[in-house]
């Protein structure tokens, strides 16, 4: 009887130690497949831009390949609610995640129910700073042409954004507040369709991103009319700030990865150790450059403490503006 109970002991032991080399090896394993990052705007966006940019040194880093999906709608809010709700906390399913509208999607929409503590933050990548742009066939040569035309003819000035709630959108009400001026925001399902709007006329500017832009830009497609930084832009330097002629505002969008919370310590590490090599290629910040895309790299607890200094001040700017927006 004794050495029947040793037998069993024995043996459960010697299952115990391999499932903890499984699990181990799994883990060490991680990723053992692509990896598929949802995007919650269409192609051609700040996400996308992104995605285009660091997806292959991602690669290079990590040995497996990412899988975009393109989920738009709801300024990012239907990609970033599958993502905490329906996906699979494993490290195999992740998303770009874009601020403000990572999180003014539920500050300013109660029905919207997932928030940041339902996210592993990653990696920041890039802080993209504002900008207009108007056709190249526009009228308005300046911003002084297009504020001038916008106190002529208030509310009537079509102005496009990535979607209610976006950092395109804020700057619009910032703006307005700022200039005293009203314009006729235009929401889109991203920057894409945004800045495609203008390039073919059907509105007379786009609030946008000059990582998004500056191609189009660069073809001389666009028009940029004023940045919304501190200082110009080395890419276009002939374009003047809007601190410039008067009005301190800057503003921007940042652009980072977050899984689901929960994801294995493992997959987590990993992950954000390939966004480290990413960071530390030499070419990467070329790359970015030759982009017009403003690197700004927070890594893992450092991105999730800059997502809740931004969810607290935008919960703040819309309290300021909220009843604007409501009798625009």
């Amino acid at each position: 009887m004794g050495n029947t109970k040793k037998l069993a002991a024995l043996f459960l032991s010697t299952l115990a130690v391999g499932s903890m080399l499984l699990a181990s090896a799994g883990a060490a394993d991680f990723p053992s497949k692509s990896i598929t990052v949802l995007q919650g705007f269409k192609p051609g966006g700040g996400s996308d831009a992104l995605a285009q940019l660091t997806q292959p040194f991602l690669e290079k880093a990590i040995g497996q390949t990412f899988v975009n999906q393109y989920i738009p709608g709801a300024t990012g809010a239907i990609a970033w609610t599958q993502l905490t709700k329906q996906s699979k906390p494993d490290g195999y399913t992740i998303s770009i995640t874009n601020t403000p509208m990572l999180m003014t999607n539920y500050i300013m929409n109660k029905e919207i129910t997932y928030n940041i503590e339902e996210l592993t933050p990653i990696a920041n990548v890039v802080t993209d700073p504002g900008i207009i742009v108007v056709s190249k066939d526009s009228p308005f040569q300046t911003v002084q042409d297009f504020m001038a035309a916008a106190k002529e003819k208030p509310g009537q000035l079509t102005v496009g954004n990535s979607g209610v709630g976006g950092d395109d959108f804020f700057t619009t009400l910032i703006v307005e507040k700022a200039t005293g001026l009203k314009f006729q925001l235009v929401p889109f399902q991203g920057d894409g369709p945004s800045w495609q709007a203008a390039m073919g006329g059907k509105i007379d500017a786009s609030f946008n991103n000059l990582g998004i832009t500056f191609p189009q830009i660069k073809a001389g497609n666009l028009r940029a009319l004023a940045l919304f930084a501190d200082e110009r832009n080395p890419n276009i330097p002939d374009v003047p700030t809007l601190k410039e002629i008067g009005y301190d505002v800057q503003s921007g969008s940042s652009r980072g990865y977050s899984a689901p919370k929960g994801i294995p310590a493992e997959a987590r590490d990993a992950l954000i150790k390939a966004f480290q090599a990413m960071g530390t290629d030499p070419e990467f910040p070329k790359t970015a450059a030759e982009r017009a895309l403003t690197l700004d790299l927070k890594y893992g607890d450092d991105y999730a403490a800059y997502l809740k200094k931004q969810e607290a001040a935008f919960g703040q700017i819309w309290e300021e503006v909220k009843d604007q927006y409501k009798t625009n």
